[in-house]
């Protein structure tokens, strides 16, 4: 199923705000370190939505979860970006919060703080098959499958989309909660996807093979379309065993990476839906992650949309 074009863009995922400290080298510990802070709204499902519709899909949908402490900034915020908000709001846990630290010194190289908060608490009472109405694809944020109420949801949204013929795809989101999740059990909750959009360390992570391109190839035995996201490195489209096409980075000059993974899965779906091969999608989302990188924060600018074909 993962040739279908048209119709909506339906994200699942997390909504959290960010703030984002950027500074120069390694931390002082026990004293301060000047950096710049920013609180900006984020999240990778939030994200991969704002991208989608920055790149040219014309009906993006988010269902995500958040506090009654920041659901009306999230709400306006979403919708700045062109996303259609579908935010439950959760009266007995905060918004989720992740503290960036980027190290300006170091290719703008980020380490996150992660409050879930809210998002990981989204469920199958959540879900309503009708979210799938008029919707040509599924994603689902990684991060759902790291709590047990959102597993569920995944699961839940998984069959609906499968009864209804919706390709679904998925964002591996995070190595250090896939180890802790574990492999095989990360390989098993997401049988039945159609597209796997991980990046190097996590193809290498859930293969246990040194090379993207071997972990790459071994992924799309078990999953149809494996995009292998490799920042400065391109990126790597395998099938049936094998990668059929490298695809080329494009030159950035980096400020922080946050949300460059998310921008190009945004930017890759768009054109998916948009009728481009995989090939042609992963070039565009090279292009969305160069430009992320060298915005602060993991959304795009405001700015008039891009089509997916566009340069």
């Amino acid at each position: 199923m993962t040739g279908v074009s048209g119709g909506a863009l339906l994200v699942v995922g997390d909504v959290v705000t960010d703030v984002v400290a950027r500074h120069r080298g390694p931390l002082a510990v026990g004293t301060d370190t000047a950096a710049s802070v920013r609180r900006l709204p984020g999240g990778a499902g939030a994200n991969v939505a704002c991208w989608a519709a920055h790149e040219g899909c014309g009906d993006v949908r988010l269902l995500g979860r958040v506090g009654t402490d920041a659901s009306a900034w999230h709400e306006r915020e979403l919708a700045a970006c062109g996303v259609r908000p579908l935010l439950v709001v959760d009266a007995a846990a905060p918004t989720g919060t992740v503290i960036c630290l980027v190290d300006t010194a170091d290719s703008a190289e980020r380490t996150f703080l992660t409050d879930s908060g809210a998002s990981l608490r989204i469920g199958p009472g959540d879900w309503s098959d009708t979210l799938l109405d008029g919707v040509g694809r599924l994603h689902l944020s990684g991060y759902l499958l790291f709590s047990e109420p959102s597993r569920t949801l995944v699961s839940v949204a998984l069959s609906a989309a499968r009864a209804r013929g919706v390709p679904v795809s998925l964002d591996p989101a995070s190595t250090g909660f896939l180890t802790a999740l574990g492999v095989d059990r990360f390989l098993g909750l997401v049988e039945g996807v159609d597209v796997l959009l991980p990046s190097r360390d996590e193809a290498c992570l859930l293969t246990g093979l040194p090379d993207a391109a071997d972990a790459a190839a071994k992924l799309s035995r078990r999953v149809p379309l494996v995009i292998v996201k490799q920042g400065a490195q391109g990126a790597l489209v395998a099938r049936s065993g094998a990668v059929s096409t490298r695809v080329a980075s494009v030159t950035a000059s980096p400020r922080d990476s946050t949300g460059a993974g998310d921008a190009f899965t945004g930017a890759f779906l768009a054109a998916l839906l948009a009728g481009a091969e995989p090939r042609e999608a992963a070039a565009a989302g090279c292009r969305a992650g160069a430009r992320a990188v060298e915005r602060v924060g993991g959304r795009p600018p405001r700015a008039a949309r891009r089509g997916p074909a566009d340069g």
